[in-house]
C-alpha cells in the first residue's frame, strides 16, 4: 500500500537545499515520487512503498539541515482538476536524479589450449 510522507526541512541557501534534499529524498528506498509542497516550498511530500521515514529523516537532518516529520499517512490518488497552485509545484520521478550504465559486452577470450603443454605426454 503507497504511503505519503510530509517532512519540513530548514533551508539555509533555498536552492541549493531544496536540489539536495530532493536528491536525497528521490534516492532513499521505495520511494517513487517526490514533491516540493507548503508555502516556502519548505516541505517535502514523498509518495510511495516501504518508505523508511526515520532514516530519510536521518538523512535530511545529516545532509541538508533540521528536519521535522510532519505527517506519515496513506497515499489518496484524488480525481480533481488542476489549479494554479497544484501545477506550480514540482514533482520529480524517481528516475530523473539517476542513472544507468550502459551494459558492458566483453568479448570472450581466446582459448591457447588447443594443444597439450605437456611434452611427455
Amino acid at each position: 500500500m503507497k504511503q505519503k510522507v510530509v517532512i519540513k526541512v530548514a533551508m539555509c541557501s533555498p536552492q541549493k537545499s531544496r536540489v539536495k534534499a530532493m536528491k536525497i529524498a528521490a534516492t532513499s528506498y521505495g520511494v517513487e515520487a517526490v514533491a516540493l509542497k507548503g508555502d516556502d516550498k519548505d516541505q517535502i511530500e514523498v509518495i510511495g512503498e516501504g518508505i523508511d521515514t526515520i532514516e530519510l529523516a536521518k538523512s535530511l537532518r545529516k545532509y541538508v539541515g533540521r528536519a521535522d516529520v510532519v505527517s506519515v499517512g496513506p497515499f489518496k490518488e484524488e480525481n480533481k482538476k488542476e489549479t494554479e497552485e497544484e501545477k506550480k509545484d514540482v514533482v520529480v520521478p524517481i528516475g530523473y536524479y539517476g542513472y544507468t550504465c550502459p551494459p558492458y559486452n566483453y568479448a570472450p577470450l581466446p582459448c591457447y589450449y588447443d594443444e597439450p603443454s605437456c611434452s611427455i605426454m
